[in-house]
């Protein structure tokens, strides 16, 4: 196990991160799962996941970024295996410019964009070493003018167009990718019964995608050594109804 490659997924305590965790760790990858709320959960993935860890920290903040990455290689080494989960989000109507504020704005690029970089770069050197990659995890909405909010979706277009630059700046050490999911099933959107039946009614594929579909991607990407620079949507076609 001692070469076995070593992947840390930030918010991987649930939905698309604790399937994408599970993943490696059924490839036979050392995971460090994180959190910045669900610490019990995390202690308890570590508990029962071979050779993992866990690591509290908060993606928003920079110190929190140089701590875990430091935890990661204090613990085993190395690192092979970046994926920027950590994410969120508010629910406010595209329409409802003044529920938009700029505090909003402040909250969610905190987490989904400065926090992909700051991330990014603290691990870099450590990527450098191992010619490892980063998978980060977009959304449909940052493809298309749709989403949970503007400030949300202009997020996750902002983390497209750095992961494409990125990619073109670290290249050929490190790869670098994103997801971008549709509507998936998570307990983010438990309640969203309306967007599930939309769905089904327009996508190609008839269906709402799971966490384990964007894991899928997610380990393909991380793990094909000729692929850099691509947002690849993971959405059962519902881009192409939109």
């Amino acid at each position: 196990m001692t070469n076995s490659p070593v992947v840390l997924v930030t918010g991987s305590t649930s939905g698309i991160g604790l399937a994408t965790a599970r993943r490696f760790a059924d490839g036979g990858a050392r995971v460090v799962f994180n959190s910045v709320h669900s610490v019990e959960a995390g202690d308890h993935l570590a508990e029962v996941t071979a050779e993992s860890h866990y690591v509290r920290a908060d993606v928003a903040k920079a110190a929190d970024c140089e701590r875990l990455v430091a935890e990661v290689l204090e613990r085993y080494g190395r690192l092979d295996v970046l994926v920027n989960n950590a994410g969120t989000t508010k629910v406010i109507a595209h329409r409802d410019l003044d529920a938009a504020n700029v505090e909003v704005w402040r909250e969610i690029f905190e987490v989904n964009v400065f926090g992909t970089w700051q991330l990014s770069v603290a691990a870099m050197p450590a990527l450098r070493q191992s010619r490892g990659a980063i998978v980060n995890v977009s959304s449909l909405a940052g493809l298309r003018p749709t989403g949970s909010s503007i400030p949300y979706a202009a997020s996750k277009a902002a983390l497209n167009h750095m992961t494409t630059l990125l990619a073109k700046a670290v290249g050929p050490e490190v790869r670098v990718n994103a997801v971008a999911p549709g509507l998936i099933d998570t307990p983010w959107t438990q309640d969203w019964d309306a967007a599930r039946s939309f769905v089904r009614s327009v996508a190609p594929l008839g269906r709402s995608g799971t966490a384990e579909d964007v894991a899928d991607v997610i380990v393909a990407l991380a793990t094909t050594s000729y692929v850099t620079g691509q947002v690849v949507a993971v959405d059962g076609g519902l881009g192409l109804a939109n």
